[in-house]
């Protein structure tokens, strides 16, 4: 499921430099996720970037978009065309997840 930033956001900024998929930007009140551009992280860290930094721990999974590990990587993949490592990584099945935790 992709994560989204829920109303808890203090407009502080820490997660956008975080999100390798430029997914995080700011709103008219807060920091929104473009649930298009989120790979929860799948393919770059073991863990949401965002949810790590956040100091209110306003992004959480949004249950209204799940989404499975395979849909994940392959929007990494899409999302970074030129990336070499992702796609050996990806190709060996040796990346890192929130799903592999």
């Amino acid at each position: 499921m992709a994560t989204h930033i829920t109303e808890e956001c203090i407009n502080c900024g820490a997660c956008v430099p975080e999100c390798p998929n430029e997914a995080i930007s700011e709103g008219d009140s807060l920091y929104v996720i473009d649930p298009d551009r989120c790979t929860e992280c799948v393919g770059f860290h073991d863990k949401e970037a965002c949810q790590a930094v956040c100091p209110v721990e306003c992004c959480v999974p949004d249950p209204n978009r799940t989404e499975k590990e395979e849909a994940l990587i392959a929007r990494a993949l899409e999302l970074h065309p030129g990336d070499a490592d992702l796609a050996a990584k990806a190709k060996g099945g040796d990346f890192p997840s929130r799903f592999r935790n």
